[in-house]
Formats: C-alpha cells, structure tokens, sequence
C-alpha cells in the first residue's frame, strides 16, 4: 500500500471510529439506577434521537453523558478518551456539551454577550450562529430574558456550539414551543451533524419530527432500551413504536 493510500484508509477509519461510547453505563441519584447496561456508540457526523414516556430516564442518561451526576456503572468514551464519572468540567474539556432543556442562558446578558461569554478559542463566531439561526440577527442587542421561547432556544443551541462540541447533547428541544416552531427547530439539528461532524444526541417528545433528522433512534422504558435500531426503520414501524412506549417486547 502506497503512503497516499494508507493515509486515505486511515481518514476513512477515523471516519467510522466511535466519537461517543457508552458501556453498561448504569445511571441515577444514591443507590436508585434510573438507567440501566447502556449501550451505545455513535461515529461523526450521526444523530441519536432517544425517545420515550415522561420519566423514562432521558434527562438523567443526558445529565449523566455530560458528567454532571456521578454514573452509578459503566464506561464512557469520548474519541476514546474515558470520561471520569461525574465530573463536568472534565466531559465539557473532551468535548461533551448539553443543551440542558432549562436552557440555562444568562438572562440578563444579551445575545451577542451570551454567544461571546460561552465561545471557546477556535469556535464559530457570531456570524456563523448567524447564518445558522438567521432569525437571532436582528436580535443580538436584546437580553435573552427578553425572547420568545424559540429564539430562547436557537440562542442555547448556538452557545453549545460555540464551545466546539465533538458531542451536543439537546435535552428536549422542543420544550413548551408550538409545534410549528418545532418543525423549524428540528431540521437544524440535521446540519449541525453535518457541518460540523459532531455527534448529537437529541431527546425528544415530537417522534416524528426526530425520526427525521435522526440516523438512529431509541425507545427508553423506565430506564431500560426497548427498542432501537435505523430511524427510518422505527418511523416505518409506528406499530413497533407503540408497544415500545407501552413496554411490550
């Protein structure tokens, strides 16, 4: 094999490696495992739409992932670093950056202060969030506190990215917003995989709308996988997808 030719092999390997791994990762508070032997692995570039009822163990797996509860078991990989359980400031410097579904944006700061406070040395500008949340420029002066509950979310999203995420997790997204605004929102998570090749873990109530810019997806029960596989395998099945979300093997 040529040197041309190995290093072309190598870029398609680094293409396919894990970007996030997960082992029996087990999570929850005290001696309470909310989730349970997660598995999972996502290359660069792939959106991972976990679903589920209310109270299946979503937003812990998510506040688990970004180390901000210690995990109970298992392993997590970021590029194949291991992640110490939890330790925030550790999976943030790895690369792991959660759009928490609070948004938790500093209210009294206005857009443009928002997107510069969370920027890290060689993230996106402004102006890229620009491009990507068109509807934010006219309100880069204004305080978040001040915005619609969508422009509230296109503003948590883009300091996610400013921070230069190899993983974004977005904790229920689609929170208190119309359905309308949702359908808008949703697709954008599509071209953040794509641009930027970060690996995105979106939680979410709107199956449909997941299902579609999602590469793979699962269905969360009371902490254990109930089923998972090809989005566009489960948003043909939606008979799959209800028993699923009943329990039912």
């Amino acid at each position: 094999m040529t040197a041309a030719a190995a290093q072309e092999q190598t870029h398609a390997d680094d293409s396919t490696a894990p970007v996030l791994q997960c082992t029996r990762l087990s999570a929850g508070y005290g001696s309470v495992r909310v989730v349970r032997d997660f598995d999972l692995s996502l290359a660069e570039g792939q959106v991972l739409a976990v679903l589920g009822p209310n109270g299946a163990g979503k937003s812990t797996l998510m506040s688990t992932l970004a180390g901000l509860i210690p995990r109970l078991g298992g392993e997590v990989h970021v590029s194949g670093e291991a992640l110490p359980s939890g330790r925030a400031a550790a999976a943030n410097k790895a690369g792991v950056v959660l759009v928490p579904d609070d948004r938790a944006l500093f209210t009294a700061l206005t857009v443009r202060e928002n997107l510069t406070v969370a920027r890290k040395a060689g993230g996106p500008g402004v102006d890229e969030m620009m491009d990507l949340f068109p509807a934010l420029t006219k309100r880069l002066k204004v305080s978040a506190g001040a915005l619609s509950g969508g422009e509230q979310q296109m503003l948590a999203v883009a300091r996610g990215l400013v921070q230069r995420p190899k993983v974004l997790l977005i904790d229920e997204m689609s929170m208190g917003l119309a359905p309308v605004i949702v359908a808008d929102l949703l697709p954008i998570v599509r071209r953040i995989a794509d641009e930027t090749r970060a690996v995105v873990v979106i939680v979410e109530q709107h199956v449909k709308l997941a299902l579609a810019v999602a590469d793979q997806a699962m269905v969360i029960v009371h902490g254990d996988i109930q089923l998972s596989g090809l989005a566009s395998e489960l948003a043909a099945s939606p008979d799959r997808l209800e028993a699923a979300y009943l329990g039912e093997h």
